[in-house]
């Protein structure tokens, strides 16, 4: 089968979109799928061969992060050359709803159309802005997907659709023989935090006020911190000699990520909203680090509700130090729980999921009929219609 896929959000900036549609065109192409996939890109010569650039995408914020996106005129045209040189049987687009080359693919395109959404929100200004935009661009998709049931959710109340709920993926076999870092843990105890330290929705700074807690508790316990944004305000607050047991390694190569989650003790996740899955807790699950998560819903569904992983109240310093540190006193929970977070894990393994995304294809597949460019002129007239003005559009 020939399959396009398109990524809203900038290749070149990690993230849990960008990573899943890597993922997903990687394990399609292992299937013996042809796979091309369209984003966004800063440097086209560092990208794979199955990805074709749009250029340089710009900062938006959406959804409480900063998005890097691209949008307008010269990345609609790009697309229309892409789904006319693809001759796709199927076109898959992520997260339609937002401002990006999605929403531009499916106006841009006819045929056999898939969208997957992977956003969980209560309100958007951004999508009730769109709302009518996005309309128009859904009654071009014939099939809808959401990665968990809180991303369904957001999709049922803003577009009044509902979708087939197909989990995020994770291939097992990149992390489950991952070593950790020369020195973790060691004979230390380690907690390990990765995300982007400076958003305030990956929740660090309520890790670090548990974290003098936790350490009055464990004296000898060190804290791990990878991802991208600078973290040093938030660690302020710690005193000198805490500050001491924490390091920093900033942004990390995705080949070593197995290794980071690996070095922990514990993993912990103490984001504070706007998560609608939790891929990093399954990584860090299929390592075999033992997981404690804010209780956010999305979370607690992928920790099987306590069964693989622990939670604790969200934005609650103090129980979260308690949860961790009577977890780092109970090696025998540890074990236990590595072992649940193995097998939990395996359900999500890409062989498996990856095969369900198929099944939706095949499902709207017809026989002799490609996906090609829509030449009714309708995206530019939409583009008028919602008011998207030069200033607005960037590429």
């Amino acid at each position: 089968m020939r399959i396009g896929i398109v990524c809203p959000y900038s290749w070149d900036i990690p993230g849990g979109v960008s990573a899943h549609v890597a993922d997903l065109a990687e394990a399609l192409i292992r299937m013996g799928h042809y796979v091309s996939v369209l984003a966004p890109a800063e440097f086209d010569e560092l990208l794979p061969d199955y990805v074709v650039s749009t250029g340089k995408p710009r900062a938006v914020k959406y959804n409480g992060s900063v998005a890097r996106l691209s949008f307008g005129p010269i990345a609609a045209r790009k697309i229309s050359k892409w789904v006319e040189e693809g001759e796709f049987d199927v076109l898959h687009v992520h997260e339609p709803l937002a401002p990006s080359l999605s929403v531009l693919a499916c106006w841009a395109a006819k045929g056999p159309i898939v969208a997957t959404w992977h956003s969980s929100m209560d309100k958007s200004r951004m999508m009730l802005t769109l709302s009518k935009l996005a309309q128009t661009a859904m009654e071009k998709v014939s099939a809808r997907i959401a990665v968990s049931e809180a991303a369904r959710t957001t999709l049922i109340k803003h577009v009044d659709g509902d979708a087939v709920v197909i989990p995020n993926g994770v291939d097992v076999r990149a992390f489950c023989n991952a070593k950790p870092m020369f020195g973790w843990p060691g004979a230390n105890l380690s907690i390990v935090f990765l995300g982007r330290g400076d958003e305030p929705r990956k929740g660090l700074s309520v890790l670090v006020d548990a974290y003098p807690e936790i350490r009055r508790n464990h004296p000898n316990v060190r804290l791990l911190i990878a991802g991208p944004g600078e973290p040093a305000n938030t660690l302020k607050s710690l005193s000198r000699e805490d500050r001491a047991s924490v390091t920093l390694l900033g942004m990390i190569a995705p080949q070593d990520k197995a290794s980071v989650l690996a070095s922990g003790t514990i993993y912990v996740a103490p984001n504070t909203g706007g998560e609608s899955f939790g891929i990093v807790l399954l990584e860090a699950m299929a390592t075999g680090t033992p997981v404690i998560a804010s209780n956010l819903e999305a979370f607690s569904r992928v920790l099987d509700h306590g069964r693989a992983g622990l939670t604790f109240e969200n934005e609650n310093s103090t129980d979260l130090a308690k949860v961790v540190s009577d977890l780092l006193a109970d090696p025998i929970q540890r074990a236990e729980l590595s072992v649940q977070g193995k097998s939990r894990v395996a359900e999500f393994d890409w062989s498996v999921v990856a095969t369900r995304i198929v099944d939706v294809y095949e499902s709207i597949r017809v026989s002799g009929v490609k996906v090609e460019p829509d030449l009714t002129g309708q995206m530019i007239g939409r583009l008028g219609r919602g008011r998207i003005t030069p200033e607005s559009r960037s590429d």
